[in-house]
């Protein structure tokens, strides 16, 4: 598809195929273990673990909303975990050195484990303050996670990006909470965009998938080939509900983000709420930067409140936001983080994901809820 359409015409048409008289305008999933393979296997469907018609328009359809108009490839997975995973054991080899940031997702220390466990150095610093140029010298590949979750710290890819290539080191860009249409990382120059689709990408909390896309054919072979071995493919179901939810992306990403606008101006306000972020006000140390590399904001707001009881009473008289663990999704969710025990944040610190419940209603319960448990 044409890079010139508007994002909302791209995410509906993504990936379709061309149009065939009496045939469904999106194909239904294709469930096969294997296909007819008589002769030599030349064509393109083989073996389920090797590829899928179903996998092939997803792919297609996210590869035009990285990155519209270009040439790029994409490779699906069964979570984005895997899709995290495959790009580092695709690319990094025992004595190599790799920079993840130390404030991203809490599945990245077991991560780290498992890369140090193969001979590679792990090397850590923060995401805010572009800290990971301090770190980043013979590294082979550096992790950015911008913003990063749950702390929605921002980096200025760009510059990561042009240092770490200066280094001659790869740069893969964690995009989760911005979604493709909130930001592009190729185009800020990354060599891989990362995402995990159980997120805002597909945004209705039923599905476990993610995603790598890269502009390099023999990154994408590399990563393809990781999928292969470990066997980490996204079932033909997942694959084709999440290619009918990219339909409503922009919608969702759109109501979503001005939900989480309003919360962000709603909280300010609170003289019980501290460490208020969220990249898209004026106010946060992240906006400058944000508002450079970012065409949305995303959904999720983080706040701390005073202590563990506290934030506790607060997420038990909520009404309409459900106390879960993920974010992205068209119904609003949060969670006290410190629960976990991951990630270094306050007890009493909330990520909370903005839904697309009516703006007015939404910020009501948030507010009440913080009446509430005041007193």
């Amino acid at each position: 598809m044409s890079g010139g359409t508007g994002e909302g015409t791209r995410a509906v048409r993504a990936g379709l195929p061309d149009p065939v008289k009496y045939e469904p305008t999106l194909p239904g999933p294709v469930f096969a273990a294997h296909f007819h393979l008589p002769g030599e296997p030349t064509g393109p469907y083989t073996y389920g673990r090797d590829n899928n018609p179903t996998w092939t328009h997803l792919e297609r359809a996210i590869g035009e909303l990285e990155a519209p108009g270009e040439a790029v490839e994409t490779v699906t997975f069964a979570s984005g975990m895997a899709a995290i995973s495959a790009v580092l054991f695709s690319q990094l080899k025992a004595g190599d050195a790799v920079v993840l940031p130390d404030d991203g997702y809490q599945a990245l220390p077991l991560v780290r484990e498992q890369l140090e466990a193969y001979g590679i150095e792990v090397r850590t610093a923060p995401t805010g303050g572009d800290a990971q140029l301090a770190v980043l010298a013979g590294a082979r590949l550096l992790w950015i996670e911008s913003p990063s979750n749950p702390g929605l710290d921002v980096c200025d890819i760009r510059r990561l990006v042009r240092a770490a290539h200066d280094a001659d080191a790869l740069v893969a860009v964690d995009n989760t909470l911005a979604t493709p249409l909130g930001q592009r990382p190729l185009d800020l120059g990354a060599d891989f965009s990362v995402a995990s689709d159980t997120k805002g990408t597909t945004g209705h909390g039923d599905i476990l998938l993610g995603h790598v896309t890269c502009r390099d054919p023999e990154r994408a072979a590399g990563v393809r080939r990781w999928r292969k071995v470990v066997g980490a493919i996204p079932g033909p179901m997942e694959a084709w509900l999440a290619h009918r939810s990219l339909a409503t992306l922009q919608l969702r990403s759109e109501r979503q983000c001005a939900n989480a606008m309003a919360l962000a101006e709603a909280l300010g306000g609170r003289e019980d709420v501290t460490g208020l972020r969220y990249p898209g006000l004026p106010t946060d140390p992240s906006h400058k930067i944000a508002s450079q590399q970012m065409r949305r904001f995303g959904s999720v707001v983080s706040f701390v409140l005073p202590d563990r009881e506290h934030a506790e009473r607060f997420l038990d008289a909520l009404r309409l936001v459900d106390d879960a663990t993920s974010f992205g999704g068209v119904r609003s969710s949060a969670e006290r983080r410190g629960r976990w025990g991951g990630d270094a944040v306050p007890e009493g610190f909330i990520r909370l994901s903005a839904g697309a419940e009516d703006e007015d209603d939404l910020v009501a319960d948030v507010l009440g809820a913080l009446d509430e448990a005041a007193h």
